[in-house]
């Protein structure tokens, strides 16, 4: 049988720069990479300018109605068990929030998201709810998939093979990422699909151990060798992932024993040993690199509540709130020219179920951080919660389209990243 080159930078390469995150134990770096599209287009400019955006994605469709709430709704109060509530008065009443949403209602944050509360109260935060997709999926997969496609429809799947983010940032610029710039990381084991087609684009869910091509110097030099007989596309991510792992792991502080220095966050901030403050710990030590970082894509699962969802989800908000908070205390100067999203899925049904937990909705919340955004506010359009109101009588209605959130925060080039799509600026964004 004849292997390729070409055969052997598809799939040796990354599958050998994968399997870190496969099941190989004791090797440090990246998990994998995405391959760039063979095209030459440089990476546009948008609202952003030359600033990172960082996209947290909470997977599992996340119970916005029991993050944001309308508290005294007669409609939500008869809907679920005060378990599954947030309310509005008590020992455990959720946190009021100033908002011109729906001013007739008593809207409040989750109890345990007392960090967010007191970044939309210094006007840090905004929130935009009754969000989602205008498809009526309630598959998981489905859902994330069109999501981080930047599509809205299934049937589009198929024929749209790039992710949003990396339209956005120039589909497969052919020296995207060379010379040791980093475009784009996920912060999950495997690339995001948001990153699919941006070559340079790195999974990297910790730097704790250092960032090196598994098998160490003789491999690094190995794969480097195959990535110069060639100029394909793949030949390009190639040697824009190895720049890109070389430069960060060089920028890493080591002491005398030659492992990597512990972290010394800014602001007085603390990360928690959780899965999103690992990750947002990862993002603000890539963004004080300088390594051209504009997009980082992070992970934070256990949203899926279908059962016992009054301690899970209130472990979880707590989590996400203190990573938040800390985030933005640790990267306070470089708030102009940083913005985070947290988004989901998709929302949880109106009404309980018989386990105590929510089961797949449709409507939910984003929250946008940043020292750009118009904070302090709720945005988008309350459509209520009576059955007449609900979508399929049972979930809280979309609104607004995700991607008039992500194509106001990514601003002119918002027509690659999303084609087709044209959505009105809520104002998110400080004029």
């Amino acid at each position: 049988m004849t292997i390729s080159r070409r055969g052997v930078m598809q799939g040796g390469l990354a599958a050998g720069l994968g399997l870190a995150g496969g099941g190989l134990t004791g090797i440090p770096g990246v998990r994998s990479l995405a391959f760039a599209a063979d095209s030459s287009a440089e990476a546009p400019v948008g609202m952003l300018g030359a600033g990172t955006l960082v996209v947290v994605f909470l997977r599992g469709g996340a119970d916005m109605l029991a993050l944001v709430a309308p508290a005294d709704d007669p409609d939500y109060r008869a809907a679920r068990t005060p378990e599954l509530r947030v309310m509005a008065e008590g020992a455990k009443a959720g946190i009021r929030l100033e908002q011109t949403l729906a001013p007739s209602l008593d809207f409040r944050l989750h109890p345990d998201a007392a960090p967010l509360a007191e970044l939309y109260a210094a006007r840090r935060l905004a929130i935009v709810h009754a969000v989602g997709l205008t498809d009526g999926t309630r598959s998981h997969f489905v859902a994330q998939d069109l999501m981080e496609r930047g599509i809205a429809r299934e049937e589009d799947l198929a024929r749209t093979g790039s992710g949003w983010v990396a339209r956005w940032l120039g589909e497969g610029g052919h020296d995207e990422g060379e010379g040791g710039r980093v475009p784009a990381i996920g912060t999950a084991a495997a690339p995001a699909a948001a990153l699919a087609g941006l070559g340079g684009a790195l999974a990297v869910p910790d730097l704790r151990g250092g960032l090196a091509p598994p098998g160490g110097p003789q491999a690094a030099a190995v794969l480097a060798a195959l990535s110069r007989q060639g100029d394909g596309a793949y030949e390009r991510a190639a040697r824009a992932a190895l720049d890109g792992l070389s430069a960060v792991d060089g920028r890493l502080p080591r002491g005398t024993d030659g492992k990597v220095a512990a972290y010394d966050a800014e602001g007085g901030a603390v990360y928690e040993e959780t899965e999103a403050g690992r990750a947002l710990q990862t993002v603000a030590r890539m963004l004080k690199m300088d390594i051209g970082l504009r997009a980082a894509c992070v992970d934070v699962g256990g949203w899926d509540t279908h059962e016992n969802q009054q301690g899970r989800f209130a472990t979880a908000v707590g989590q996400l709130s203190r990573a938040l908070a800390a985030f933005h205390a640790d990267t306070r100067r470089h708030e102009r020219d940083l913005t985070l999203v947290v988004m989901s899925e998709f929302g949880r049904r109106l009404r309980g179920n018989r386990s105590q937990g929510t089961d797949h909705g449709h409507g939910g919340a984003m929250l946008v951080l940043g020292g750009r955004v118009a904070g302090g506010r709720m945005l988008g359009r309350w459509p209520g919660l009576a059955s007449h109101q609900l979508d399929r009588g049972v979930d809280l209605a979309v609104t607004t389209d995700y991607r008039t959130v992500l194509s106001e925060l990514i601003g002119a080039p918002a027509a690659r990243g999303f084609p087709g799509f044209q959505g009105a600026p809520l104002g998110v964004l400080r004029g």
